[in-house]
């Protein structure tokens, strides 16, 4: 499963994230996607994978809202997210609603972004940043927090029209424990870039992070290399072992 598709040419310009997987259910969704795909008219539902555009745009927006519950009975919100585009009015609203009950969004978004933050009473705990660098951002990464009990995603679609209601998309769960944890170690680098990042302001235009004084310089594309090139040296240490 990824959040990009598997292309000779695309995978030496975009950055995205693959998950390997042998769970029984997971496997057992896909196969029913792909039944469907090949005209199978069988009503089951899959257990863990979301597809668009029959259910996905209604689940990010369940999500959404549940983290708008938790902040008004007190539990706090939280939601992290990471995709290409941001343009869908529904998920839009629903995020100015979310920020108005007090859930903190952090949204890294590399192109399209039609909301707005910072805006008094209406996205006040709302920010926004974009990553412009040498390899495309595509990968799509999604953080709730559940009033304690976080879900992590990874998705193959922007928060669009077009990926939501037009195209076959996919919303996967992370589960493993040791996959969570990179992806939260990932989404803390990405947000703080201070190189190659520009922040939106209230007015929608961006600022660059690099020309906020006494921030200490990082790359987010440098320090991920720098990361799986030890990763490939431990493991290519351990398979001459082997």
């Amino acid at each position: 499963l990824a959040t990009g598709n598997y292309n000779d040419t695309t995978a030496k310009l975009y950055a995205d994230i693959s998950l390997f997987t042998a769970d029984a259910l997971i496997v057992k969704d896909a196969q029913l996607i792909f039944e469907r795909l090949c005209g199978s008219t069988a009503e089951n539902t899959p257990h863990c994978l979301v597809t668009a555009p029959n259910d996905l745009k209604r689940t990010l927006l369940n999500y959404i809202e549940r983290e708008e519950i938790h902040a008004r009975q007190g539990r706090g919100g939280r939601i992290i997210a990471k995709m290409n585009n941001l343009s869908h009015p529904a998920l839009i609203d629903a995020l100015y609603r979310a920020s108005q009950a007090g859930v903190r969004i952090d949204l890294n978004v590399r192109g399209i972004c039609m909301l707005i933050p910072g805006l008094p009473g209406m996205s006040e705990n709302i920010r926004v940043i974009s990553i412009i660098d040498r390899y495309l951002e595509h990968s799509r990464i999604f953080y709730f927090e559940n009033g304690g009990t976080p879900e992590w995603f990874l998705s193959s679609a922007d928060w669009m029209p077009r990926n939501l209601e037009r195209r076959v998309e996919l919303l996967f769960p992370i589960l493993d424990e040791h996959n969570r944890s990179l992806l939260t170690y990932f989404l803390k680098i990405y947000f703080s870039d201070t190189v190659k990042a520009f922040e939106m302001q209230s007015d929608g235009n961006w600022q660059r992070l690099s020309a906020q004084k006494g921030l200490p310089p990082l790359r987010v594309q440098e320090v991920f290399h720098q990361f799986f090139a030890q990763k490939s040296l431990v493991f290519n240490g351990q398979a001459a072992k082997n």
